[in-house]
């Protein structure tokens, strides 16, 4: 019986090995599933890596654009600002010189209207003396007709 007993124990044993074979046959084909599936994440994660890395770069890139495209708007606006600051000066200057220029002729006009109005008042006291004159001598002939007229009488 021993004997029986040794061939069935080496007969489990065998089975037992086999089994614990095919385990470590799938224990190792899991192992490399796994492997392939870690690395197929790694490769997955390696792309969003450089995505990512594009991405940024891109954004880097972008920024420095907007950096510049900014900087770039800044000096257009600052030199309209001078360009509408130096047009306003010339155009202050300008209306500066055409009022002082309507001042002048006016004042010219002005003038010349008051030596009008002068040589008018000349001419008007002139003729009020005229007149002052004449009637001085028509009253002075009207006197003289008069005395006559009562020396007649």
């Amino acid at each position: 019986m021993p004997n029986d007993d040794l061939e069935s124990r080496f007969t489990k044993l065998e089975h037992e090995v086999d089994r614990l074979r095919e385990e470590v046959a799938s224990a190792r084909a899991l192992a490399a599933l796994a492997d392939r599936d870690v690395a197929e994440l790694r490769a997955e994660m390696r792309g969003y890596r450089q995505v990512l890395n594009a991405l940024r770069e891109t954004q880097l890139e972008q920024g420095q654009q907007i950096d510049g495209l900014r900087q770039e708007m800044r000096q257009q606006i600052d030199g309209l600002r001078q360009e509408m600051r130096q047009e306003i000066d010339g155009l202050r200057q300008e209306m500066r010189q055409e009022i002082d220029g309507l001042r002048q002729e006016m004042r010219q006009e002005i003038d010349g209207l008051r030596q009008q109005i002068d040589g008018l008042r000349q001419e008007m006291r002139e003729g009020f003396a005229m007149q002052a004159t004449g009637m001085a001598q028509i009253t002075a002939l009207l006197t003289k007709v008069a005395g006559s007229e009562h020396g007649d009488s």
